[in-house]
């Protein structure tokens, strides 16, 4: 699948709630589901600055293709990283860096966040595409 066609079905899934406590309530199974970092992985340079929790991203390169993997010492980040890393792990470092994030708008994630949440967000956003510049410069 395509970013574009994740990001559809990610809103799609969001859609079907009524209200904020059941996304929230997703989310958190959401990040239940998360590929988890492994503990080798969790040091100070993979850990996303400008969040309030701790959140630790890690990738590698399958092929010509980002693998992510995550966690979060909070269960609403660890759902808030799940649903980017579903979105863009598994994907080609410039379909990464050339996918727009509208489908967080569209879902209404930042304006149900905390405002240092919603800076976390945008943190995380934008690790995952220093991932694919450093790995896209690897393939190039």
């Amino acid at each position: 699948m395509t970013i574009q066609e994740i990001q559809e079905e990610i809103v799609d899934e969001f859609s079907m709630f009524d209200d904020w406590m059941q996304r929230y309530e997703y989310m958190i199974e959401l990040g239940k589901s998360l590929p988890l970092i492994e503990e080798k992985y969790k040091v100070e340079e993979n850990l996303i600055k400008g969040c309030q929790s701790k959140v630790w991203v890690h990738a590698d390169l399958n092929g010509d293709k980002l693998a992510f993997s995550a966690d979060s010492d909070a269960i609403i980040t660890k759902g808030i990283v799940a649903i980017l890393i579903r979105a863009y792990s598994n994907q080609h470092p410039t379909a990464i860096l050339e996918a727009d994030n509208k489908f967080i708008d569209e879902i209404g994630l930042k304006e149900h966040l905390s405002p240092t949440r919603a800076n976390g967000l945008v943190s995380m956003i934008k690790q995952l595409k220093m991932y694919a510049i450093a790995y896209q410069t690897q393939l190039d």
